[in-house]
């Protein structure tokens, strides 16, 4: 068992972001900078290494949407805004999740947009393990635009879970923009679905947004949830029961 996978277990929880960020690097897959801070004077350390602009996440096992919690600040440019959105964060935390656990706040390097896509794994006991690919945003809440393939996956099906959704026309390069890397979305679903493979214990992996470039992608956040740990209510009441 892969010992932040052994950690996390053994404390009954899911993985943190920084320890999702971690696996999916030990697997190939480039992240952003990132740091996991205390305090504001160590955000500001942090940040001063990142290199602004930073963005501020809280990092709790018991707060699955950290947006609805209020606990997200992006691009911020300078150690005052860095400052006053770390305070923010922690205000609106203990305001909208008072009894979640607060493992500290995650400063990152703020990611230039590229084309927003997901990456999921999910294992069902009649089915099997299956990935899933889509589109970010409205395309995969709204109009569920997804493709589908059990574990494992070969290269060739992973280039073709990439060409089968709706939206492919917007990574093919709609109305004259550039082509995203196609390789290298297919790249990042082979290495999600080994690590899937490889850790048994974990439940389910989604990584969104992941985005897309005309060279290389980028995860901008990520949740593994393991079998037997406890999962955060879903449903907007954020406090832990």
């Amino acid at each position: 068992m892969h010992k932040l996978i052994e950690k996390a277990a053994g404390e009954r929880r899911n993985l943190l972001e920084h320890e999702c960020l971690a696996l999916l690097m030990e697997y190939g897959i480039a992240a952003p900078r990132h740091a996991l801070v205390k305090s504001a004077g160590e955000a500001l350390q942090a940040a001063g290494e990142i290199d602004y602009p930073v963005a501020l996440k809280i990092v709790s096992p018991d707060i699955l949407h950290k947006s609805d919690a209020g606990g997200v600040k992006v691009n911020l440019k300078t150690g005052d805004e860095l400052r006053r959105g770390f305070d923010e964060i922690l205000e609106n935390v203990g305001r909208n999740a008072p009894a979640a656990k607060i493992e500290g706040l995650l400063v990152m390097q703020n990611i230039k947009q590229g084309i927003e896509c997901i990456i999921g794994m999910t294992r069902d006991a009649q089915l099997g393990t299956a990935l899933m690919f889509g589109l970010g945003g409205i395309f995969v809440e709204v109009m569920e635009d997804v493709s589908l393939c059990l574990l494992p996956v070969s290269k060739d099906e992973a280039a073709d879970m990439v060409r089968s959704i709706k939206g492919y026309k917007l990574l093919a390069g709609y109305r004259g923009g550039e082509p995203c890397d196609m390789d290298a979305i297919a790249d990042a679903i082979l290495k999600i679905g080994a690590l899937a493979e490889n850790n048994p214990e974990i439940a389910e992996i989604d990584v969104n947004p992941l985005f897309a470039y005309p060279r290389g992608v980028m995860p901008v956040d990520a949740r593994i949830l393991l079998r037997g740990s406890q999962v955060p209510p879903t449903n907007g009441d954020l406090e832990h029961t």
